[in-house]
């Protein structure tokens, strides 16, 4: 290789490093994203399981939505009772802001009625 042509690659490496650092940083971005929406997802499923306890002991609705509200904010609660079984359905945007705000996350969980 003579002289020429390595002075013909000078700044190679740099636009090459330029031209592929965005792409890595969308797909960093888009992993970090992907794990905070399955954070909120177990944080709906532990939530969604705390309001049916505390609605089956029969501490009421309002009780359970103050203490949803404290663990995820802007999650919608839904109860039902099917026989002796106390069902609660949550429902949350994926992400407080951001591109999976869209995504709509849902956590179902059942509790005895009644308590003991």
């Amino acid at each position: 290789m003579s002289l020429g042509a390595v002075r013909g690659e000078r700044g190679s490496v740099t636009t090459e490093f330029a031209v592929l650092m965005p792409a890595v940083l969308l797909l960093l971005g888009l992993g970090l994203s992907a794990a905070q929406v399955s954070s909120r997802q177990l944080q709906l499923q532990d939530a969604a399981a705390d309001a049916a306890r505390v609605i089956a002991r029969g501490e009421g609705v309002p009780a359970a939505e103050r203490h949803l509200a404290t663990l995820v904010p802007g999650a919608v609660l839904r109860g039902q009772t099917t026989g002796d079984m106390l069902c609660v359905l949550l429902s949350a945007p994926g992400a407080p802001r951001g591109l999976f705000a869209a995504v709509r996350l849902e956590a179902r969980s059942c509790a005895l009625d009644g308590g003991f």
